[in-house]
């Protein structure tokens, strides 16, 4: 046992004997050279962590081991320069036909649109007299299209009235919709300017639809043919929530917004006129 402690006492002085003074250094990388980078060999990393600019030559130092997009890739031999493109390449321009076609339709929009708006499209019509108290229209449209989307018929109304109808297209009815049947194709108009009393009950006040301020909406027709139908759908599942959220906007852009909730008169589609209450707008 004496031995061997003797024995490794021995071993321990002489390599300590055999220590260097100080500790191994790395060796220094080489000092970088504008423009090329030098892969080190088997690991592929290069000398600068910044990216390459366009145009810069890339001289391949030693055999490189990196992997391959496709097992036949072909690797660079030692001594081979690559130079990379010095720009990037550029889609080829849009044919003259293509820039036609959008002028003609933008040409277009801007020589069916109404109220200075290119998303409502239709024709001025002339002056409305009321064949009663409290109904005409002074400055009458009609409305084939509001914000892309076809009305069934088209509807006379005032331009703040359209306006309004652009806005819940917008913000109400293309957002519950979504992508559902496609999208939104088409409004089915139930009732727009009509000079009768509201509800067309006797005695009643001139409607809103009298002033050239009111539409009336049943459906909501889809791309693919199908609808959401305010009679059908209201309370029924997803076109149910749908129609709810549209309802729910309109609350707003129109001063009075009635749907099946409100009374019998309203069982299948929704009433929205722009006239406006000191309390805000009246929505049930």
């Amino acid at each position: 046992m004496m031995r061997w402690l003797i024995l490794c006492l021995i071993w321990a002085g002489a390599a300590a004997a055999n220590a260097p003074d100080q500790s191994l250094r790395p060796v220094p990388r080489p000092a970088p050279i504008a423009g090329v980078t030098i892969f080190s060999e088997g690991v592929g990393v290069t000398q600068s962590l910044r990216p390459r600019a366009r145009g810069e030559v890339v001289v391949v130092a030693s055999p490189i081991t990196r992997p391959r997009l496709r097992p036949d890739a072909p690797t660079a031999p030692v001594g081979v320069t690559v130079t990379r493109l010095s720009t990037s390449l550029r889609p080829l321009p849009r044919p003259n036909v293509v820039e036609s076609t959008a002028a003609t339709l933008a040409f277009a929009r801007r020589q069916g649109q109404i109220c200075g708006d290119p998303a409502l499209q239709g024709s001025r019509l002339a002056s409305i007299p009321g064949r009663v108290a409290g109904c005409g229209v002074a400055e009458p449209v009609s409305i084939r299209s509001v914000a892309g989307v076809r009305l069934s018929t088209a509807a006379t109304m005032d331009c703040g009235t359209a306006q309004a109808l652009k806005s819940w297209v917008n913000r109400g009815v293309k957002p519950a919709v979504g992508n559902r049947g496609g999208g939104v194709e088409s409004l089915r108009v139930a009732a727009h300017y009509i000079c009768r009393t509201r509800n067309n009950q006797p005695g009643a006040r001139i409607s809103e639809h009298g002033k050239g301020r009111a539409i009336d909406i049943s459906a909501i027709s889809l791309r693919d043919g199908s609808e959401i139908s305010v009679l059908d759908d209201w309370g029924q599942g997803r076109a149910g929530r749908a129609l709810r959220e549209m309802w729910r906007a309109a609350c707003g852009p129109f001063g009075t917004v009635l749907g099946p909730e409100a009374d019998r008169f309203h069982r299948d589609h929704f009433h929205f006129d722009t006239a406006r209450y000191r309390s805000g707008p009246y929505c049930r």
